[in-house]
């Protein structure tokens, strides 16, 4: 058994934008319960958009892409054991109400409950040295093979949400496909669409995340604020490259991972008749915006959303991070220790032209 202190360090929500390192007591768990030690906990878009809104009432711990390190199991738990190294996943669906048997997991009152915890209202703890994790969770939770890291295992969260939404989409192989925006999400986009056989255009306004892009897949690369000497993009005009590319036709499908309304109604525009349109960072509630409605009733465009994650995807996940298909240690560019979340936090909600994915590292600790 390993030796567990009594108090922990953990990085406290206590309103929007108040963040705090605090000293707390280490979880207790029950006998049908987890103890994990955090190795690595990614920063999430949706986690900084509640810190930075004050959306939900403190106090909370967040984070949870979470991977670490099994260090307490309740008498009750058999299929874990102290020292395994796991892949946590903080919501599960009940699969069995009106909306799990609808297939729209997201939806389930038990999947918007949060099964993981550091201390507070449960909100996935990941900011913490240690957290306590509830037994409904425990089907989303994978073992980190050997021969893999612990940074790949906080990966498998954010990579299951965009497997998910691109098995929303349509597709067959060989169309074209729009990815706008190559951050962290929009890159792990542009690979499992190349792995699914779809020609990517790959949109970004940073011509190193574009370059990144071509060595993930994308076959045509578009920024319209390239320079006309740039012979590394493959067009500044973003309809003519989509005439171009699909002979007129247009694309088959957009997706569309930033939040920016002029971007979702130019793709709209570019779609062919019954193409689709996948809004993957529109989650602050609240917004409006325009659209012309004709193009979804007369030319069936279909304008759709994903969110959150899928646990029936996560062995599929888990094959594509682990044997490196998507080879996930490309996107990680900054790793904070547990004190400096906050500043983990503030360079993930105003990203650099050298920066992707930010995550908080415990692994020297």
């Amino acid at each position: 058994m390993l030796a567990i202190p009594e108090t922990m360090q953990a990085v406290v929500y206590r309103g929007a934008n108040d963040l705090r390192v605090e000293t707390l007591p280490v979880p207790k768990i029950e006998s049908r319960e987890l103890l994990v030690k955090v190795a690595v906990c990614g920063v999430c878009p949706t986690d900084i958009k509640k810190i930075h809104y004050g959306t939900v009432p403190p106090p909370r711990i967040f984070g949870h892409e979470t991977a670490g390190t099994i260090v307490g199991v309740g008498r009750a738990v058999k299929q874990f054991k102290v020292g395994d190294r796991v892949a946590l996943h903080h919501h599960i669906p009940c699969l069995k109400c009106h909306a799990c048997r609808h297939g729209a997991f997201a939806q389930c009152e038990q999947y918007k409950r949060t099964g993981i915890t550091a201390g507070f209202e449960p909100a996935g703890g990941g900011y913490a040295e240690y957290v306590r994790v509830m037994p409904f969770v425990f089907p989303g939770i994978v073992k980190i093979p050997k021969r893999n890291s612990f940074l790949e295992g906080a990966m498998l969260e954010p990579v299951n949400t965009v497997l998910k939404a691109v098995k929303r989409l349509k597709l067959l192989r060989g169309d074209v496909v729009l990815v706008a925006g190559q951050g962290p999400i929009g890159l792990m986009f542009t690979r499992l669409l190349k792995l699914a056989g779809v020609n990517v255009i790959a949109v970004d306004l940073i011509d190193s995340r574009l370059q990144l892009a071509r060595t993930l897949g994308a076959k045509w690369l578009c920024n319209p604020y390239a320079i006309p000497e740039d012979t590394t993009i493959d067009d500044q005009n973003l309809p003519q490259l989509v005439g171009k590319v699909t002979r007129g036709r247009g694309l088959d499908a957009a997706v569309i991972a930033v939040p920016k309304d002029d971007v979702v109604r130019a793709a709209q525009n570019l779609l062919r008749g019954g193409g689709q349109v996948l809004l993957f960072s529109h989650t602050r509630r609240g917004e409006e915006t325009e659209l012309d409605l004709a193009t979804i009733c007369v030319d069936e465009k279909d304008l759709i959303g994903s969110y959150s994650a899928d646990v029936l995807l996560q062995r599929e996940v888990a094959d594509l991070v682990f044997s490196r298909r998507l080879d996930v240690r490309r996107l990680i560019t900054h790793q904070f220790p547990l004190d400096q979340t906050a500043a983990a936090i503030e360079l993930a909600s105003h990203p650099t032209t050298e920066s992707l994915k930010i995550v908080v590292s415990q692994l020297n600790g």
